[in-house]
């Protein structure tokens, strides 16, 4: 059962970028600039604990 639900977000997912690039590249470009922020707060976290 959650292989087959796995697939239908798959699908999903894949049918969302082929209809709506702009939108998804906004939401993939978002995701990324989080992750790139909480890296980087990580780092000046741990740059501070060894200063």
């Amino acid at each position: 059962m959650k292989k087959l639900i796995g697939w239908i977000l798959a699908i999903l997912l894949v049918f969302y970028i082929g209809t709506h690039p702009g939108p998804a590249a906004d939401i993939a470009q978002g995701i990324g600039n989080t992750a790139a922020d909480l890296a980087q707060g990580i780092g000046v976290f741990v740059s501070d604990l060894a200063s």
